[in-house]
Parts: C-alpha cells; structure tokens; sequence
C-alpha cells in the first residue's frame, strides 16, 4: 500500500491542470451567508494508485464531496481571434466533472482533486471548524457563518434546458414516466445552482437545427386543425408548469416563434388534423406567410387567456427568434413587429447585440452578448447579457475549459456595476453536435463533435440513473451569482458606493466587462471584505 505525502486545501477558482505538481497556494479560512453555499478544494498527493478513506469532522453538517475528473477536449477555443488570457489553449484532458463520493476516494499517483462544498444553512452562526482526513493526513480550514442572507432580488437566469437531448441519451419518449422524471431530476438541480427561469417549449424550439431537418419532437401544446379551424390543449404545459414549480422555478421562457438567425421561416408544429398527426409547420413555411400568421394570431389569442388565467403575465418571456443580426434585418422586423402586436404589453426578449435593432424600436427587451453590452448601458432599461462560443477575445467572461475560474466568475462583480438584470446562456445540458446533427457522449465529447469550444454546450453531464452529473463550471458560475446577492445584500445595509469602493478598491481599478484584475486573490479577497463589511453593519 502506497502513501498520502500531501493534502492542501485550496480555493474552487484552482484548476488543477499539471496531475505531477501540488498547487502552491493553501487557504484556511472563509466566510459565507446563512443561506450561500461555498466551495474550496483538496489536493492530495499520492504515490500510488487505489482506494483511500476519506473523513469529516465538523460543525456543518451535510458536506458534499466530490472526485474532480478530467474530460477530453479536442476543441478547448478556437483557432482564430481569441485573445491570450486562457489556461491552457491545447487539446487535452481538463478538470471539470465532479462525481460525488461518500467515504472512499479514487487516488490516483501524483495528485488528486476533491472538491467541498458546504452550506450556511447546514452550520452555526460564527466559526466552523472543518477537518477532511484522506488517510493518515489531515487538512483543516475553518468557515465562518454570517447572520445574513444573500439577497438575489429580482435577477432571471436562464440556461436553456433541453429535453431532446435527455431523450436522446436516455432514450425515452417524449411525455412518458421517464421524460417527467429526468427532466425534474435535472431540472431541480439547476434551480439549485441558480437557474429560476427555464426554456418552454410551447412547440419544438427552432434552435441549433440544420436547414430543412428537425430536431425531436417535444412541443407541450396538442394542437388540432379540423375543417380549417385550429384548437389548443394547454395540459401538457400545465404539468411543465407545475413541475417546474415544484423545483423552485419562477419565471418560463417561451419557445421562439421563428427559426434562428433570422426569422424566416417558422418552426417545427404538429398537429392532429384530418390527415392524422403531422406536421402542419415548419422549414417550408415562410415566416411572413399568411397561413402563418392566422395560426400565430389564433394561437396567441388561446395562449393570452391561459396565461391569465394561471396568473402567468408578469413571469413569462416571449422570443422572436435567436440571435439575428443586421443582415437580416427585413425578415426578423416584420416577425418581430407581428409578435409585438400579437402580444402588446409582454416582455419580448432576443439575444442579439446590433444596437440598431434595439434605436429603431425592432426589439423592446435586448439581450446583448458581454462583449457588446456596452453599446447598451445606459441606453436600454432592465439589460441582460449572454455569452456563447463567440465570446472568445477581450479576455470578457465565459464558461470554457480552458477558462481559469476567474474569468467565469468575475461575471457577478460585472453585472452587479452595471445593474444587469438577467443572464442567459443556451446550453445546460446540449449533448448534440452543432445543428443537433447528431449525438455525442459528454464524458467523451466536450466540444459538439469538434464545432464549439469545450464548456459551451452543457454544464451538467447525463448520470446513468437519470439524475445529472455537476461541473466546477457550474459550481463557480453559481458563486458568480452569489456574489451579485451578497453585494446587493451589502447595498441594502450601505450604498452602492460603499460596495463598488470595495469591488474597484477606491478607484485603483476601474471594472468593466472587458477589463478587471487577473487575480484570484483580488476576487477572493474582494469577496471577504464584502462579507467583513456586511458583518460589521448588520451589528449596528
């Protein structure tokens, strides 16, 4: 039996890359809200390959531990205007799964990752002591417990959840036992970690999806057309409502109206008609079309008294179509101009990020992308951002491999300056190829078939029993938000001035969505004197 040589407790924005050398950084204390989660990570040193014990022993109660594994990624960025802030820009093998473990870890020779997670509502309020045995060594830190809550007001994110995929890999039918079981499974984590809006698909979103093929069918309306004359059946929607409810989930995105890119043809709809069950909609149907257009108005006007009815019109968001840009301005303003009529006083949202659409009243509700939302500050009320594959250079946030964690996480601090409202991201759980051409194995295939970089298509990984693998990507995506709600907690016992003194350190720095520290320390250090300041007012 070999040995342990080695254990270092280290922070959750480390990405242990080299497998042959210990990090040199230790931490020993952090803080926490009643209500926030914290992660930090072990680094353990080995000279053999096996099985070791792992203990705990500490006042938080509940402790999640994980094995940090490595995912292949043949595409970790792309080849061309990228900028130099990456970890490592390689193909290789990078840490990002995290497979849960209970009394036994998976020790591999050299070094091995475990990743904790502790909650403030499983401690006391003060100092916890926490001691993690692997072997005959021991790491201790301690985690002090604050008498406040986070606080996350009113901020929506949404990453979008994809159904198909879950029939896809599990292979179950749409709407069977299974569907309804997975899907909440893996609904109810990404609650968990922040997500409190999620993609409905009133019918097939018309997203990722080659030209004149299909993906899936997973509408939630039953649509009828009989003697020229259509009808709804809503119950379906109203079980995705209601279990997305019991999740925690607040707000519901509906489905796109057009397909991406455009706007220019409408998408995927099924129906029974006299014919039988086909379909009546889809890439033969332009989107100007005036048999489109009667569906779409007999449609909304069925939809609008459902949402009524379930007291639904302040938490749901209508779409468009994705991400059109100047291009193809003419189809996606006369789509959009028809929505807007449809759907008079709803909030009608698009990620696109041409300020022109936005000047000449095209869009009501952008969502720009982080690399150019500052052509909006200050222009647009209640902004949100995106990222996607796009989001490579001026070193703004994104979710890659090949990321360092800071870059995912400085995100809260961002969007906490500039009053952001919401964040959307389109892939949760993608396990497609780009244009959902086919079908990958995530634990094999990170980066859609070699088409986005590794981390854009999903953040949880498909377990065998239905339920849903974690990320660190997720994980510190999280502690990105936690940082925007322990800021807002801090502006409700100050100002925002007091805040953003800390955050930018009385003016030495000068935050935006493109520029900012490349410190760990700064971030972490930032973070406990939030958390210091919160302490020290709530005493007042």
């Amino acid at each position: 039996m070999g040995h342990i040589t080695d254990i270092k407790i280290i922070s959750s924005l480390e990405k242990i890359y080299d497998e042959d050398k210990m990090p040199q950084n230790e931490i020993r204390h952090i803080s926490l809200l009643k209500n926030e989660k914290k992660s930090f990570q072990i680094a353990i040193k080995s000279d053999f390959d096996g099985e070791c014990d792992v203990s705990l022993s500490s006042t938080v109660k509940n402790i999640k531990l994980y094995t940090v594994k490595h995912i292949k990624s043949d595409l970790p960025m792309d080849k061309k205007g990228v900028d130099d802030y990456y970890r490592f820009s390689k193909s290789g093998y990078y840490p990002d799964l995290l497979v849960p473990l209970k009394d036994k870890a998976e020790i591999s020779k050299g070094i091995t990752v475990v990743w904790a997670e502790i909650d403030g509502k499983d401690g006391v309020v003060g100092e916890n002591k926490i001691e993690i045995t692997v072997g005959d060594k021991t790491a201790v830190i301690n985690a002090e417990i604050i008498d406040a809550e986070l606080q996350f007001k009113d901020f929506v994110y949404t990453c979008w959840f994809h159904t198909d995929c879950l029939m896809s890999y599990y292979g179950f039918d749409a709407f069977s036992d299974e569907y309804w079981r997975v899907t909440e499974n893996f609904l109810k984590t990404a609650r968990e970690y922040g997500m409190n809006c999620v993609l409905t698909p009133l019918f097939t979103p018309p997203l990722d999806t080659e030209a004149k093929k299909e993906r899936p069918t997973v509408q939630l309306v039953d649509v009828s057309l009989h003697n020229g004359e259509y009808s709804f059946n809503f119950d379906k929607l109203t079980q995705w409502i209601e279990m997305s409810r019991r999740c925690g989930i607040e707000y519901f995105e509906f489905s796109h109206f057009y397909t991406q890119w455009g706007a220019r043809h409408a998408p995927k709809i099924m129906a029974d008609t006299d014919e039988g069950y086909k379909r009546i909609f889809g890439w033969e149907t332009r989107a100007n079309s005036k048999k489109y257009k009667q569906f779409l108005k007999a449609f909304s006007t069925e939809l609008k008294k459902y949402i009524e009815e379930k007291r639904l019109r302040e938490k749901v968001f209508i779409h468009v179509s994705d991400e059109p840009n100047f291009s193809m301005l003419i189809p996606y303003s006369k789509a959009s101009k028809y929505i807007h009529t449809l759907f008079e006083g709803y909030k009608i949202v698009d990620a696109l990020s041409d300020i022109r659409f936005y000047k000449w009243n095209i869009v009501t509700n952008p969502i720009p992308s982080n690399d150019h939302i500052e052509n909006f500050i200050g222009k647009a009320d209640n902004l949100w951002t995106y990222y996607c594959s796009a989001q490579k250079n001026h070193c703004v946030s994104n979710r890659f491999f090949c990321n360092c964690s800071l870059r995912t996480r400085v995100l809260g601090y961002q969007m906490y300056k500039y009053n952001i409202k919401g964040f959307l991201h389109w892939g949760y759980n993608y396990y497609y190829t780009r244009l959902s051409k086919g079908l990958v194995d995530p634990f094999k295939v990170s980066d859609a078939g070699g088409q986005f970089p590794s981390g854009d298509s999903y953040v949880v990984y498909p377990a065998k029993d239905g339920m849903p693998y974690q990320s660190i990507r997720l994980k510190v995506f999280y502690d990105a938000l936690q940082d925007l709600a322990a800021l807002n907690t801090l502006e409700n016992l100050t100002d925002k001035k007091t805040c953003m003194d800390i955050i930018e350190e009385n003016g030495k720095y000068n935050l935006t969505f493109k520029d900012y520290p490349h410190s760990d320390e700064w971030l972490l250090t930032t973070r406990e004197k939030v958390n210091k300041t919160i302490k020290e007012n709530i005493k007042q």
